[in-house]
């Protein structure tokens, strides 16, 4: 589509061009393994378009997925799209595209938990070394930066506490030491909506699609979506390492993605409403939620995000005794314990300082109360800030 247009009728008719619909409204299923050539001239031609969107074998993907990697590539403003079975291959597979055997990373302390575990056990056994980094140092990353470092890993916000960095700064501070090193950002938070990764000097944006892009907590996805520059790299080694998606998997993802402006709107008018009702809450130390002054970063989310989504955190004034937790926890009527975020529902964990410490080891900040994440759905404000004063009160 052209530049001209705006995000919310991107969402509507990007990835919809009358190859991959057929006439319909919607992008038809192609579910195919092997893909049939009249004559060897056909053979051959396929085999020339196999990496640029031409039908040569069910693995480089059908109209399905060319409509959703057309689909991404509109919304973040990418050369390309690959297509990974959940976010964590996403992740994986992209560091590894570009990384061998001496290599060096710079990870961000605040990651997600399962991409350290990834650098601590998969990265070391391949002789990757990795080097974690306080999400808020900025232009200060620069001092970590080694003859070796091929990969520098954002996340933003941050897993857990939602820290914000000044992303503009430390893609500035990598680029004047060395501007070869690939630098990639897990940007599932925003849903590739609310913060324009490309368009702020990053290469690689990667989404657990499962989360916002899926939106109704039933499939799993990733994505990432890679400037010209690591196009190239990025889809050969993905390839090669196997990765792929369903048809019937793209096709839902698109589908849902046609909403997706609207949802992200409804999930941060609701979370943040439910996070200025928690700043009141004698129970509650901090809220971090991006949107508020409270969460680190803040003036980094205002500058360079449009928007908020349903995801955020809070530490309680105390930390909770096993028994406070199982009060607290295991009796609410519409928050529902669950891993995973980004569907319409309202969902509830916690963590304990320790917990935060153990995989925070980069970071100073320290905490001493209990974190509890939220992530904010569809139900109505008042009704999910009811069912947390009814928790509060469990507390004594």
């Amino acid at each position: 589509m052209s530049e001209k247009h705006s995000l919310a009728t991107k969402l509507v008719h990007s990835g919809r061009s009358k190859r991959v619909t057929q006439g319909s409204v919607n992008p038809v299923i192609q579910r195919a393994s092997s893909l049939v050539f009249d004559t060897l001239a056909d053979k051959k031609q396929a085999t020339i378009n196999r990496a640029k969107g031409g039908l040569f074998y069910g693995r480089r993907g059908t109209l399905t997925h060319f409509a959703l990697q057309e689909l991404m590539c509109e919304l973040e403003g990418g050369a390309g799209c690959y297509l990974y079975p959940c976010g964590a291959a996403a992740v994986t597979n992209s560091i590894l595209s570009f990384v061998a055997q001496g290599d060096h990373i710079l990870m961000t302390g605040a990651a997600y938990e399962p991409t350290q575990d990834f650098c601590n056990v998969i990265l070391r056994k391949m002789g990757v070394s990795t080097t974690y980094y306080d999400p808020m140092c900025g232009e200060k990353i620069a001092e970590l930066m080694q003859p070796e470092t091929k990969v520098v890993f954002l996340e933003a916000p941050s897993s857990l506490t939602m820290e914000v960095p000044d992303i503009p700064a430390i893609v500035r501070a990598v680029r004047a030491v060395n501007p070869d090193v690939v630098i990639m950002i897990d940007n599932t938070w925003g849903g590739g909506l609310l913060f324009k990764a490309l368009e702020h000097g990053i290469d690689i944006s990667i989404q657990a699609g499962t989360k916002y892009l899926v939106g109704h907590s039933d499939l799993m996805i990733g994505t990432a979506v890679c400037n010209a520059r690591c196009w190239d790299q990025l889809r050969e080694h993905s390839y090669l390492m196997g990765q792929m998606v369903d048809a019937d998997t793209a096709y839902s993802t698109a589908r849902s993605i046609r909403s997706l402006g609207v949802r992200l709107k409804q999930h941060e008018e609701s979370s943040i409403k439910v996070a200025q009702w928690l700043v009141q809450q004698p129970e509650v130390k901090a809220v971090y939620h991006p949107a508020l002054p409270s969460c680190p970063g803040h003036s980094n989310f205002k500058r360079d995000f449009t928007g908020s989504s349903g995801l955020f955190s809070f530490e309680l004034t105390q930390k909770l005794t096993q028994q406070q937790l199982e009060n607290f926890m295991d009796h609410f009527e519409l928050f529902s314990m669950a891993y995973s975020w980004g569907g319409f529902e309202s969902l509830i964990l916690y963590n304990q300082p320790e917990d935060i410490a153990r995989i925070r080891p980069a970071i100073e900040r320290k905490l001493t109360g209990t974190l509890i994440r939220l992530h904010i759905g569809f139900e109505n404000a008042d009704e999910l800030i009811a069912d947390l004063k009814a928790g509060f009160e469990r507390l004594k």
